[in-house]
């Protein structure tokens, strides 16, 4: 099974600087821990100077991880303790494309983790939670990713 870590990165600084990213790592490991044979894919790990990419460098790397969503992963596990426009996006990918998505936000109202999310979790102790408890690996089970596209007529076509 192929995850995808999605999380808040820049959200709404103005500024070229990331919001705290040790979530990333605490992610993986309990991930890891559950499934100890999934690929886990960070986008961070693999883009730690992201902010000082040059134009094209930018645009390539954010639109592969959006085709990835897309196209590559089973489960996209998205971090949103508030908006995030990247994340987002990457949620929108990995459902269009039938990936499951597992939120952790306390946005409920939000539409995008009310319309997007197979399971939306209020923090990360909820998520972990459900991890250990055999929640997760449950969903996954009973809704395995079938890497076919939903259609907006039809948007719970499975």
């Amino acid at each position: 099974m192929k995850f995808f870590i999605a999380g808040i990165m820049q959200g709404s600084k103005v500024a070229a600087s990331l919001h705290a990213q040790n979530y990333r790592d605490e992610l993986v490991r309990a991930i890891q821990k559950r499934f100890p044979d999934a690929e886990i894919y960070d986008p961070l790990e693999k883009n730690q100077n992201s902010l000082t990419y040059d134009f094209k460098n930018g645009r390539d790397v954010f639109l592969n991880h959006n085709r990835m969503c897309g196209e590559e992963i089973d489960v996209l596990v998205a971090y949103a303790p508030e908006a995030s426009m990247g994340t987002a996006i990457e949620m929108w990918e990995a459902w269009k494309n039938d990936a499951r998505v597992l939120t952790i936000s306390p946005m409920t109202a939000n539409w995008v983790v009310k319309f997007l999310s197979d399971a939306q979790f209020d923090d990360l102790d909820a998520f972990y939670e459900a991890l250990e408890s055999g929640a997760v690996s449950k969903l996954l089970q009973e809704r395995p990713p079938r890497r076919r596209k939903r259609s907006y007529e039809n948007p719970d076509s499975y």
